[in-house]
């Protein structure tokens, strides 16, 4: 193979900035679980269909895959083997009898044949590529024409909260820095509609899917704020602390005032939810 048929070398994913540490996996079961019927609702695949879950983790969206769509058939990819094993471990406890076919895989280079699938569903994976337009791109080889992907990813630009803090919102920048320096977008619910249409997606519809707690919706309180959202910050401290991002003190005192919005105050997140279909050859 000579150079100019050579393909190009695979872009290389983001770390992922919160770790693969037992607790991150429960914070992301937890989170999952919060907020399964806010992102998953409208997301159901027909009996029969085969569907993609690209950077499944630990398992926790495909928990909520399998519920929702108990007749398709899921393949499940993730490029760590650790998360692969907890993701087996995880879906076995909970959706006993489950059907799904494990493969460690780069979103980049994925072993599947053109047009392998009916759908894809990515879930806050495309926050940690360092190239997520090309992985949407690279994405419809495998997806048959007219099929569709499903994208949902936050937006760390998108919190407001009550009482107002400089140094909560000191710490929450601490988290979108890292994760850029490691080559990923915190901010980038933003962005689906241009990336998908960019990659050559059509009918793209982007959806928010807000998150609002106060003290009269305890659910969401626990659920998000303190366990999804706050937890998710506070795993990056030492990371923070050790690039001088933030002072031990500044930092300590923005975690307390991210505390006192959950017992008495407001917050608010915006995730954002796309569905996009790959056209036929010659209409992208």
């Amino acid at each position: 193979m000579d150079a100019a048929t050579t393909p190009p070398a695979p872009a290389p994913a983001a770390d992922y900035v919160h770790g693969y540490s037992p607790r991150e996996s429960r914070r992301l079961g937890d989170q999952a679980d919060t907020l399964a019927r806010l992102l998953h609702a409208g997301t159901a695949y027909p009996a029969g269909s085969r569907v993609l879950e690209v950077g499944c983790g630990v398992g926790a969206q495909t928990v909520h895959l399998l519920r929702s769509s108990p007749g398709a058939h899921l393949v499940a990819v993730d490029r760590a083997e650790e998360s692969l094993a907890r993701a087996r471990a995880h879906v076995a406890s909970l959706v006993p009898g489950a059907r799904v076919a494990w493969h460690r895989a780069d979103v980049f280079d994925l072993p599947f044949a053109d047009a392998a699938f009916d759908h894809v569903f990515v879930c806050f994976v495309l926050e940690h590529l360092s190239d997520p337009g090309r992985a949407l791109a690279g994405l419809r080889r495998v997806l048959r024409p007219g099929g569709t992907v499903t994208v949902i990813e936050g937006d760390h630009g998108s919190v407001v909260f009550h009482p107002i803090s400089a140094y909560a919102q000191a710490v929450i920048d601490c988290q979108v820095r890292l994760q850029a320096a490691a080559g990923g977008d915190a901010l980038l619910g933003r962005r689906l509609q241009p990336l998908l249409a960019g990659a050559g997606y059509r009918g793209v519809d982007v959806r928010p899917r807000t998150v609002y707690a106060d003290r009269n919706r305890p659910g969401w309180v626990d659920g998000f704020t303190r366990n999804t959202f706050i937890a998710m910050v506070r795993s990056v401290r030492e990371e923070a602390l050790a690039a001088a991002l933030i002072t031990p003190a500044d930092w300590d005192r923005g975690v307390a005032d991210l505390l006192r919005t959950a017992d008495d105050g407001t917050f608010h997140y915006t995730f954002f939810k796309a569905v996009a279909v790959n056209p036929p050859a010659g209409r992208s």
